[in-house]
């Protein structure tokens, strides 16, 4: 009689249909202590004074320049249509002796190079303005 190490009816060895849950169980304890260290650390937060936004109009001066720039590049100042750099040139430096200097706004159409707004910038630097603003439209409200 020889000894059989197999099952005891002979057939082969037999499919285990449990699963094994050990594994997950470690894992999930260890996820559990890592939350349980870092939760605190998460929820300790600063206390910041935020700006509150507001939305004004800029009411324009009447003493301000209001200068337009097309798309094809014609500048107009005040709505009156002036020639040329040289000629906007002479009129800044006239404006610019006044004080209180007025501010200069620029207001660009939408197909505008970026071209002719720099030289609006540079012939309003070189004429010795100190304020330059930029006027847009704003956003419209859904």
């Amino acid at each position: 009689m020889a000894m059989s190490l197999g099952s005891p009816d002979g057939d082969e060895d037999e499919v285990i249909g449990t699963i094994n849950t050990t594994p997950l169980v470690d894992v999930m304890l260890v996820l559990l202590i890592i939350f349980l260290i870092t939760i605190p650390v998460v929820t300790h937060t600063i206390p910041v004074k935020l700006p509150n936004e507001f939305d004004e109009p800029y009411k324009t001066k009447p003493e301000n320049i209001n200068l337009a720039v097309n798309k094809q590049g014609d500048m107009f100042w005040n709505e009156q249509l002036v020639p040329n750099t040289a000629t906007l040139l002479a009129k800044l430096k006239e404006v610019a002796v006044i004080v209180p200097q007025p501010e200069l706004h620029i207001r660009g159409d939408q197909q505008t190079k970026y071209e002719y707004i720099g030289k609006v910038i540079l012939t309003a630097q070189r004429a010795g303005i100190a304020k330059i603003g930029f006027i847009t439209e704003p956003p419209a409200r859904n």
